[in-house]
């Protein structure tokens, strides 16, 4: 399963990465707006958005890259590892 997860910290990419990776899913991360963005995301299963973290572009963005890609979209308003563990292991179960 492809997951791109949009918004959180910069400092957690790592263990964003890390947490995917032990539920067996395939995860890009922008923390940033970029000007590629659009490109770079694909055609994902999941786009997860940390909405506390994130600018109104980038929600823009990612949602209208998720619904070309016909992808679930999940709203999460805290950012943290526990919050995507949990996301994950409701969707990879």
């Amino acid at each position: 399963m492809s997951v791109v997860i949009v918004g959180g910290h910069d400092r957690m990419v790592c263990q964003y990465k890390k947490i995917c990776k032990e539920h067996k899913c395939k995860v890009k991360v922008f923390t940033q707006m970029r000007a590629d963005m659009s490109n770079q995301i694909g055609s994902p299963d999941v786009v997860i958005l940390f909405t506390n973290t994130v600018s109104h572009k980038m929600v823009r963005c990612a949602v209208t890259e998720a619904e070309k890609a016909n992808a679930e979209i999940i709203r999460c308003h805290t950012s943290s590892g526990t919050a995507l563990n949990e996301i994950l292991s409701q969707f990879c179960a």
